[in-house]
């Protein structure tokens, strides 16, 4: 009886002794856990507690948020929450002047109507726009019963490319110094047509000729999505609501008449401008399921990353008086 016990605790100490070992080996092996945000340093973060930052956003359903179930201003809003959390600014006034439905033309008339925008604009430390992917659909809808091509888009390209330079215009009457961040478009309908390529050929091209204008102006950048989304988060495919933990933290690591009402303009997009979800045979997960075509809470996260990866980049163009900037662009 005794030689059995003896026999058990040898072999209880030994499965203790492999366990610990193990235990020891897998934590130099394996990485920790990274927070879902990386921030600058305490330091940084103490310095600007008593900073304040103004943002602008201007533009179209992007920047309005359209499929932001939490109906907080999609991107915008978390852009500016995730301004604060990293460089530990007191606050980050974010104004969104985002109207769904809405093309360069009628972004330009609000530019040099609408007095709200305008004292927005002029108090802005940086400024975002999305624009361009209603100019696009509009070509869609005219050409629809026609023979289309890449080519039809090519001279209401150049005429979009036109518009965007008087908006950089007209945005610079208000505030000539404050860096502007162009946010590119995607092709929501990559996993329903892939086989199509001439469409992801339009979006390319498009997103091209925005990129041309932008760079030309001085202190501001383009910022391309349409690979963050257009197949989807990491490439896989589901519905968004079913977006699992590990794809969240990915990502955190990652024509329409012209109408009076943006609500009037919203649904007359959805009708035009998506694709029914009971004709897809896929659907992306990165994308509102309400219309699979506007990003979902997931989408906007990935471009409120991309948007926050080049401020930070060139955080001297705007960091505020009193500012303090983070060790990565020193």
């Amino acid at each position: 009886m005794k030689t059995i016990h003896k026999k058990i605790v040898i072999i209880i100490m030994a499965f203790l002794v492999v366990l610990g070992l193990t235990i020891i080996i897998l934590n130099q092996l394996v990485p920790k856990a990274q927070p879902r945000w990386n921030v600058a340093s305490e330091e940084v973060r103490e310095a600007n507690a008593g900073t304040e930052l103004n943002y602008t956003a201007v533009g179209d359903s992007l920047t309005e948020g359209v499929g932001d179930v939490t109906n907080q201003g999609g991107f915008v809003h978390l852009l500016a929450n995730n301004l604060e959390d990293y460089y530990g600014f007191k606050t980050v006034n974010d104004s969104n002047f985002g109207v769904a439905g809405e093309r360069s033309d009628q972004i330009n008339k609000r530019l040099t109507n609408d007095t709200d925008l305008q004292e927005s604009l002029q108090a802005a430390d940086f400024i975002t726009v999305t624009v361009g992917g209603n100019d696009l659909l509009r070509v869609f809808q005219q050409n629809f019963f026609n023979n289309l091509s890449v080519d039809t888009f090519t001279e209401p390209m150049e005429e979009y490319q036109g518009r965007l330079e008087e908006m950089f215009d007209l945005i610079r009457q208000q505030n000539a110094t404050a860096p502007i961040y162009v946010v590119g478009i995607y092709n929501p309908y990559y996993l329903t047509f892939s086989e199509i390529t001439e469409i992801q050929t339009i979006f390319d091209n498009w997103n091209v000729s925005t990129e041309e204008i932008v760079e030309a102006e001085a202190n501001a950048f383009f910022i391309p999505v349409n690979d963050l989304l257009y197949q989807g988060v990491n490439g896989n495919v589901g519905v968004g609501e079913d977006v699992s933990d590990e794809e969240m933290d990915s990502a955190a690591t990652l024509d329409t008449a012209e109408t009076t009402s943006s609500s009037t303009v919203e649904s007359s997009t959805t009708e035009s401008s998506t694709i029914d979800s009971s004709t897809r045979s896929t659907s992306n997960n990165a994308l509102y399921d309400g219309d699979n075509f506007h990003p979902n809470n997931l989408g906007y996260q990935l471009i409120a990353n991309a948007v926050r990866n080049e401020l930070i980049n060139t955080e001297a163009l705007w960091m505020p008086e009193g500012g303090v900037p983070s060790e990565t662009s020193q």
